[in-house]
């Protein structure tokens, strides 16, 4: 218990005066996880969700589009993520930077010039 005490008093501060920095790495570790879920959908069935499917697809099995024949019973994910900003992620298949695309409008909740936004391509 003394070690767990010493370490949040170390940590805690750091953290506390980077709120939008533990964020940012809160966010690319959500993106990381999704991407992950997205490619073991893609391994049992053949390909990723669609764009009208979403991330929905991971936690719930389609109930239309392209059928998920081997869709894992439990799901991909617990829950559809929300990003450390409160707002959905967003997903894009075909994405503009790739195949997919998953991303956070960051802190500004919008971008039209993607400035702020954290993406499945910086990672």
């Amino acid at each position: 218990m003394v070690i767990i005490g010493i370490l949040a008093a170390v940590i805690v501060p750091k953290i506390m005066n980077r709120p939008d920095e533990a964020r940012v790495v809160a966010a690319k570790n959500d993106i990381r996880s999704i991407e992950s879920a997205l490619k073991l959908y893609r391994l049992d069935n053949g390909q990723y969700p669609t764009q009208a499917q979403g991330l929905k697809a991971l936690v719930k099995k389609p109930t239309s589009g392209p059928q998920a024949p081997d869709w894992r019973g439990g799901g991909y994910l617990p829950r559809v993520p929300i990003d450390p900003w409160g707002r959905p992620y967003q997903y894009l298949n075909p994405g503009i930077h790739g195949r997919i695309d998953v991303f956070s409008y960051g802190t500004h909740g919008q971008s039209h010039d993607m400035k702020g936004v954290i993406g499945s391509w910086d990672l």
